[in-house]
């Protein structure tokens, strides 16, 4: 939550925010993630996938596509049963 805090307090300043990230929760409030794969070393490094949190979770070929499906899903039905609006998003993350 307070590097999430600090991400966000840097966007509000009008800085762009590059992150390279694994962990979800930073993942699914970035404005735009380019997805690199498909593994890591000598098999990885190409982009798999480009686009915002829920369309790499579309993307079948995206892994960071399929762990972010879950975490979007319910994300999705907690701010429709309480009304809530989309939280802000750091300005880019980029997963791999």
């Amino acid at each position: 939550e307070r590097l999430l805090a600090v991400l966000h307090r840097l966007v509000d300043h009008g800085n762009t925010v590059v992150v390279i990230e694994h962990n979800l929760d930073v993942l699914k409030t970035a404005d735009w993630l380019i997805d690199l794969g498909p593994e890591g070393g000598e098999k990885g490094g190409y982009v798999i996938a480009v686009g915002t949190p829920e369309r790499l979770a579309a993307d079948k070929e995206s892994a960071t596509g399929q762990y972010l499906r879950t975490p979007l899903a319910r994300a999705k039905k907690s701010d429709r049963s309480n009304g809530a609006v989309r939280s802000r998003r750091a300005r880019v993350a980029v997963g791999g």
